[in-house]
């Protein structure tokens, strides 16, 4: 299929706009992507014809809203390929997710002395929730090193992981270097060390095709807002068997199936875990936004990106002075590109880029330790989605020669 990448663009209202006089190119989709007009319509249709609670109600309302809001469940499952719908939670995104796990797997599997790895690569909501489990738990918290190019030192995580190791969580495409991590054949090497991997799909899922049977981890999670969905919906995926001996770590209405006055019990998968009304029009857009993404077709999406790259890397390197972390190969990574301009802040090369009408990040990403181990207080970073074009590729190229020219020589 040869999509009209230029065509999608139309899709998208908010990228027909001017900023600072300079036409939109939007290259902040690591942080949030926008969402395009079949998702907004799919959220005001529920407002405008749906809105009810789901589950409990048998008006017509509430059966409508309950068809739809698990409807967008099953989406879920097919999309990522989970066995069952029951293996899939609805949570706030993957922070949320990660959150529960360090709670509830945490205090399932966890004990005193036991370890748990992650990577120096991992966003914040990958690394606070297991320092303080490890904390809680008196557990030992190990990160795998990188090498040069900013992937997985395999040796390293082969000497991390120990036949004490209960939890690995890593990502599977980093925020910051774009590296796409080799899940499965971590996945066995954990299972074969008899430890548990978690995974933080934030940055893949909205990429790549994704197939959790194949990737063979034991949870897998990520968030609506980064695959053109509302802000506010998420998705934990866990294999059954855990899922079942864990404990809910919110508690309230539509989870329980008994209260009495000293105990209760909970719901089935995957019920148990969704205490309170859910996002019920988050869950019905992240629904239309897999049925968009799937009429592009992920392996598409993923092929688009990596051209994009592809073009756009001799170029980047050609630009005396600028330095990329990560990987520089296309195969080893997505549309994610973190730079620095010597003698340049961050912040700076992001401001006057924004007067260029070109919209990048600058900061630490929400991941201090991954600066901190870069030797760097912060980088810029640009990041690529399916209505992202070789013209978007060019004007960031333009506007990034001219942002370095105007600090480090001035205006004539």
């Amino acid at each position: 299929m040869t999509v009209p990448y230029e065509e999608l663009k139309k899709d998208f209202k908010i990228l027909d706009q001017h900023v600072n006089d300079e036409p939109l190119v939007y290259l902040d989709n690591a942080a949030t992507t926008q969402k395009p007009d079949a998702v907004l319509k799919a959220v005001e249709a529920y407002y405008n014809t749906s809105n009810a609670n789901v589950h409990r109600g048998v008006h017509t309302l509430a059966e409508r809203a309950t068809t739809q809001f698990e409807g967008a469940r099953e989406k879920v499952r097919r999309f990522i390929n989970a066995p069952e719908t029951a293996e899939v939670l609805f949570t706030r995104g993957t922070t949320t997710s990660l959150n529960w796990l360090a709670q509830s797997l945490g205090d399932l599997v966890v004990k005193p002395g036991d370890e748990i790895v992650i990577s120096f690569m991992e966003h914040h909501s990958n690394i606070i929730p297991w320092q303080q489990l490890a904390k809680r738990k008196g557990a030992i918290l190990k990160y795998i090193e990188l090498t040069d190019e900013g992937m997985l030192d395999w040796n390293d995580l082969e000497n991390k992981i120990t036949d004490k190791t209960k939890i690995v969580s890593l990502t599977h495409v980093s925020n910051v270097l774009g590296v796409v991590n080799p899940i499965r054949k971590i996945a066995d090497y954990v299972h074969g060390k008899g430890g548990l991997l978690v995974v933080d799909g934030a940055q893949a899922v909205p990429h790549m095709p994704v197939d959790v049977q194949e990737l063979d981890a034991d949870f897998y999670a990520f968030s609506g807002h980064k695959m053109m969905a509302p802000t506010g919906i998420g998705v934990l995926y866990g294999k059954r068997q855990w899922l079942d001996q864990m404990e809910p770590v919110e508690y309230g209405g539509e989870m329980i199936d008994f209260v009495e006055l000293l105990d209760s019990t909970w719901k089935e998968l995957p019920w148990k875990f969704e205490a309170g009304t859910p996002n019920i029009a988050g869950a019905i857009g992240l629904g239309a936004a897999i049925d968009y993404l799937e009429n592009v077709g992920m392996s598409e999406i993923m092929d688009h990106e990596q051209n994009l790259v592809a073009y756009l890397m001799p170029k980047l390197e050609e630009i005396e002075g600028l330095t990329i972390f990560g990987p520089h190969k296309t195969e080893d990574r997505t549309g994610v590109i973190a730079f620095n301009i010597d003698g340049v802040h961050p912040h700076d090369v992001a401001t006057a880029m924004d007067m260029e009408g070109v919209a990048v990040r600058a900061g630490h990403h929400c991941a201090q330790p991954l600066m901190n181990y870069l030797n760097q207080p912060a980088t810029a970073r640009a990041s690529f989605y399916l209505y992202n074009t070789l013209a978007d590729a060019d004007k960031f190229v333009e506007a990034l020669k001219a942002t370095k020219e105007f600090f480090l020589h001035g205006l004539d």
